[in-house]
């Protein structure tokens, strides 16, 4: 893909042959030497690599060539059908990837490993050969990952695992332990293989996503279904969605009922009902009724799409603890080779001592130095982390987020729209003068065109009664006091009591009334005409289903709930006695801000918020929650969200990232445990090179596996 643009030409190519962080780390380094190359970026993950390439400086031809010659796979974007903007690839044609037998990395293992095998038979069989029929396996591998080591020296990646294997290769070869040389190669060969087909399983936890959306769907036209790829969906096209059958689009029900599970994309445990009006997700799964549904978003925009690129980005950005263990093993491998040196000189040069033992216990020393492992123990963890987030409705905007969520202490929830369904509805109307009808339709006349839910819930009522909305000027909103417009020529105010005793006085206010609806657990609405309160409007909107589980859950994970609500106090007061929660009402949107920065001021804190007008809120607080049921909002504001609009959800986040930092944990510890124990036995003699090289790949592949282990897990608790 090329665009011309800001004087160079973008590309995009699929990478194939990336196992972990530090292969993406060698060609940002490769690339980024190369004249007229700029904003280099690798995700590991998705195996994408964008850049931007003035070709009067570099041609392309020679991009791919420096690509291919540190021993990856490349390939023009513009060859493969992209799939949720390029972050979920299948081949063109839908065919399916190229089996992991038949990739060049199991080629090359079989070859040195058949050369292996051959070598060992024919000494055995022709013993004054030795070990010399051994020298064909290693000199193959040698070629191979000698050629990639220098390649990788060439373009600024001088202390490269395959720098260091082939140093320990050509030593062995040179003091004559043929058959070690020969066992190193293949189990590199081998680990690098294993590492491939274990970091394919990590991706699959996203790919998996893109296989929810069908292949193809029902157009109906003229009357008549036609069968499309689901991906040439049109916004405006109407598709037919019959039971048991996904739906192929984000879109609008327009004929129809019927319950739609959307658990695969937003983790809601129960199925939806859906009737004319309402929207329905891309991969739900129709569970009764046959539904027409009007597409809204087109394939490459729909909530899927928009999560796996979401999901992606996040997976890219490295967390706090990977930034470490980068700075750390930076400084490390340089250091494990000036001690394998000192290995090498120090006791024959000073002790007398024999060099063919510390040459080869120093040629050892370098295998089991590779910092491969340590590099891959956080991103390994976070990617799973993420991706099993993203298929229970977690949507989680990166590593740090990832590790801040654990840390919390406190979280504080914004009331409606988040405790509470966000769908209030007028339950009183109390004149103080004039009638009911004459209030409802001065109240609606000033909140019409708003989107605040108390807005939309007096507009409702007045539609439901039949009271006609007249038309308003100059309307304004004056946040957490009041709105007003201009109606029939008198200056018409809709706002809280505590506003309309500062317009007009608290005697003219009926304290009783109000008092006693709020004690119910309403919020009350003083509408002010011309500076003469006319009446009170009282309006209740009821706890989610499953917000005092939730907020039970994060009690039990010793993490405190608070809710901060720019209601009055009765009002808050009622709703906290219903969920157990704490509460901080009669807020404005200043004032979440220094509740937040007093939380915040004693542990991390998290603001959960519907993503609308929570923003400042979000973004002060340590981690930023937003809930929307995978709307635009919650898609992108925060550093996460809750697609199911699920409260217990914030729990599951925490103890999702208590379980990942956890599994984080475990790697560094299998990381440099192992090390550590073969050191010491290196040192002593004990530990051969096939050794060395084993516990180098067999501590890669069990921190892979081990973070594939947040992947498989049906949940996750906190004490996982």
């Amino acid at each position: 893909m090329r665009d011309g643009a800001d004087g160079g030409g973008a590309l995009r190519y699929k990478v194939a042959g990336m196992d972990c962080p530090s292969c993406a780390t060698k060609i940002e380094t490769a690339l980024g030497r190369l004249p007229g190359v700029t904003d280099v970026g690798v995700s590991y993950h998705s195996q994408v690599l964008r850049l931007r390439v003035d070709e009067t400086g570099t041609s392309r031809d020679r991009v791919e060539g420096t690509i291919r010659s540190l021993g990856f796979q490349v390939e023009d974007m513009d060859l493969i059908q992209v799939v949720a903007e390029g972050e979920a690839e299948v081949d063109a044609g839908g065919a399916a990837r190229e089996a992991w037998w038949k990739a060049p990395k199991a080629r090359l293992t079989g070859l040195i490993a058949v050369l292996a095998a051959a070598g060992f038979a024919i000494s055995a069989l022709v013993p004054a050969l030795g070990d010399g029929a051994l020298v064909p396996a290693a000199l193959v591998g040698l070629w191979v990952f000698g050629r990639r080591a220098v390649a990788l020296a060439r373009a600024g990646s001088p202390f490269s695992i395959e720098m260091l294997m082939s140093i320990a290769t050509l030593g062995a070869l040179i003091i004559g332990e043929t058959a070690e040389a020969s066992v190193v190669v293949l189990l590199f060969s081998a680990g690098e293989l294993l590492e491939g087909i274990a970091a394919g399983s990590a991706r699959s936890g996203i790919q998996a996503l893109a296989a929810l959306v069908p292949r193809t769907a029902l157009v109906i036209e003229g009357g008549v279904a036609r069968e499309v790829p689901a991906s040439r969906l049109e916004i405006g096209q109407v598709t037919l969605v019959r039971p048991g059958d996904r739906v192929p689009a984000d879109g609008e029900v327009v004929d129809g009922e019927s319950d739609v599970d959307e658990s695969p994309v937003t983790g809601e445990s129960v199925p939806v009902p859906k009737r004319v009006g309402s929207p329905v997700i891309a991969g739900g799964i129709n569970a009764t009724g046959a539904l027409r549904v009007r597409v809204t978003r087109a394939a490459a925009d729909n909530t899927i799409a928009r999560i796996i690129h979401l999901v992606e980005e996040a997976q890219a950005s490295k967390s706090p603890t990977a930034r470490f263990i980068e700075r750390f093993s930076a400084r490390y491998t340089p250091f494990v080779i000036l001690a394998a040196v000192l290995t090498v000189v120090v006791p024959p040069l000073g002790f007398g001592a024999d060099w063919h033992t510390w040459i080869y216990r120093g040629l050892a020393l370098l295998l089991i130095g590779c910092p491969c492992a340590l590099v891959l123990s956080t991103p390994a963890a976070i990617t799973s982390g993420i991706a099993a987030g993203a298929r229970r409705g977690l949507l989680i905007k990166g590593g740090a987020a990832l590790e801040t969520i654990g840390k919390v202490r406190a979280v504080a929830f914004d009331k409606t729209g988040t405790l509470t369904l966000g769908r209030p509805r007028v339950t009183d109307l109390v004149p103080l003068s004039g009638t009911g009808r004459a209030l409802l339709g001065l109240a609606a006349a000033v909140e019409s065109g708003s989107s605040h839910p108390l807005a939309r819930a007096i507009v409702e009522r007045a539609a439901d009664e039949g009271v006609p909305v007249r038309p308003a000027r100059a309307q304004e909103a004056l946040p957490g006091r009041a709105a007003r417009a201009v109606v029939g020529g008198k200056l018409v105010e809709v706002g809280s009591p505590r506003h309309a005793i500062e317009r007009c006085g608290a005697a003219s206010i009926p304290a009783d009334s109000v008092a006693a609806l709020e004690d119910d657990g309403k919020t009350v609405v003083v509408v002010v005409a011309d500076g003469v309160p006319i009446g009170l409007l009282a309006l209740r909107d009821e706890p989610r289903p499953g917000a005092l589980a939730g907020i039970a859950a994060l009690g039990q994970l010793g993490v405190r709930a608070v809710m901060l609500t720019g209601d009055n106090a009765r009002t808050g007061a009622a709703i906290g006695r219903a969920l157990g929660v704490e509460v901080k009402a009669g807020l404005l949107p200043k004032d979440k801000l220094t509740e937040i920065a007093a939380l915040k001021s004693a542990a991390p804190v998290a603001m959960v918020g519907d993503g609308i007008n929570d923003g400042p809120a979000l973004a002060a607080a340590d981690v930023g929650i937003a809930m929307g049921g995978g709307t635009d909002v919650a898609l992108e504001t925060a550093d996460a969200a809750l697609l199911g609009n699920r409260v217990g959800g914030v729990a599951e986040l925490v103890a999702l990232s208590r379980a990942t930092m956890t599994n984080i944990h475990q790697n560094v510890a299998v990381a440099l445990g192992l090390k550590a124990v073969f050191l010491v036995t290196t040192v002593l003699g004990v530990t051969d090179l096939w050794l060395a090289i084993l516990a180098d790949t067999g501590a890669t592949v069990l921190v892979t596996l081990n973070a594939l282990r947040l992947l498989r897990r049906p949940g996750v608790s906190a004490g996982s």
